[in-house]
């Protein structure tokens, strides 16, 4: 019997997360959907167990060192190594009526300390085990919202008052170059991702794209094979701009 590949999703109790989750596990992977809310996780990974697909919850707040390190000594001994990891957990808290230097500092920070540092610290944490793999993949959620080259290009009609957020995810794109380049000798793929505009808690209602959509870019980059690419930033399966 084949040995399933060991996925961790954070922010996987809804959402993108969720969706990555229900296509990887149709992959038959194993996945630990990774929930700041235990009991949520759960809810979620039932959801997943009645479609067959093999799952189990982990408490994971990116920003609670402590559950990090929890759920990473939960996979250790339950597997010895991580396939796959997607850094899905993310957060909006700008205020759309505000202009960039009108948001206050409190929310930078904490925008940052999930979508930025919480990423970084979940990484670090997870490396041993994912240098464990055969082929590990690290797939950073960003935005289309991150690119500098679209936000200065004058046509290309990237809202200016979603600030913190961009900026987090701009700075997601520059840690996953480097942790590429840092990685080149190993056979770990690392690579950002552009879900689109989707319609979630955090897309809202209006976005074009549905959550099925969204799953897409995650999917693509955390089944890449030996030769696909790595410190790149993608939408789907097509390379976008930085």
């Amino acid at each position: 019997m084949k040995t399933p590949l060991i996925v961790l999703i954070t922010g996987a109790n809804k959402g993108i997360g969720l969706e990555t989750a229900r296509q990887l596990g149709q992959k038959d992977m194993f996945i630990f959907l990774g929930s700041r809310d235990f009991n949520r996780g759960r809810a979620a990974a039932d959801k997943l167990m009645a479609q067959k697909i093999e799952c189990e919850a982990v408490e994971l707040d990116v920003t609670n060192p402590k559950t990090i390190r929890a759920a990473a000594g939960i996979i250790s001994k339950r597997f010895g190594r991580l396939d796959i990891l997607v850094n899905n957990a993310a957060i909006v808290l700008d205020d759309q009526k505000k202009k960039p230097s009108d948001q206050t500092l409190e929310m930078w920070r904490k925008t940052f300390e999930t979508n930025f540092f919480g990423l970084i610290g979940v990484t670090q944490s997870f490396l041993p085990l994912l240098l464990k793999s055969k082929a590990g993949r690290i797939v950073n959620l960003s935005s289309g919202l991150a690119s500098a080259t679209i936000h200065t290009d004058p046509k290309g009609g990237l809202p200016k008052n979603i600030a913190a957020y961009s900026v987090s995810k701009t700075a997601v794109n520059a840690w996953t170059i480097l942790l590429a380049a840092e990685l080149k000798d190993t056979p770990i793929k690392v690579n950002a991702g552009d879900p689109g505009w989707v319609k979630t808690d955090l897309g809202g209602p209006d976005a074009p794209l549905e959550v099925e959509d969204g799953a897409k870019t995650s999917v693509y980059l955390a089944t890449l094979d030996k030769d696909g690419p790595s410190g790149g930033f993608f939408k789907t399966n097509q390379p976008i701009p930085w």
